[in-house]
């Protein structure tokens, strides 16, 4: 389910990225303003890079129960497995 979460997540940050990077593009290809346009581009990389690695109060909740269900539900060891059927 952090599958559908994250990449809808990642559609919103697109939203308003995609079109900060269409215009950069325009800027620096047709109308020769390389700072605005290479400002505008980083300014969409930004983001989306933001958005993939900071985390956000409303992540904590979700990290947390992760946390819990790795030391609550662990897997057995191999080791101890081939000993029980010995």
């Amino acid at each position: 389910m952090a599958g559908i979460i994250d990449t809808i997540k990642l559609a919103g940050t697109l939203v308003l990225a995609l079109p900060a990077a269409i215009a950069g593009l325009e800027l620096v290809l047709i109308r020769g303003q390389t700072t605005f346009g290479v400002a505008l581009i980083g300014l969409a990389v930004g983001l989306v890079v933001v958005q993939h690695w900071l985390t956000l109060p409303t992540d904590i909740p979700e990290l947390l129960a992760r946390r819990v269900v790795g030391t609550v539900a662990k897997e057995p060891e191999p080791e101890a497995e081939a000993d029980d059927e010995s």
